[in-house]
């Protein structure tokens, strides 16, 4: 195969990859911030409790 061909074919690929990699990286952030919020309501609730 000529590197003429593989070339288009790498950049394709690698475009494809990067995409996976930033649809990853924005639900690592929204599991996040779904944490926190979790978190904070559940503070919020105990501290309710207590008073």
């Amino acid at each position: 195969m000529k590197l003429s061909h593989i070339v288009p074919i790498a950049a394709v690929l690698a475009v494809v990859a990067l995409a996976g990699c930033a649809n990853t990286i924005r639900g690592m952030g929204a599991d996040a911030a779904n944490t926190v919020n979790a978190t904070q309501n559940a503070g919020q609730r105990v501290a309710r409790s207590a008073n």
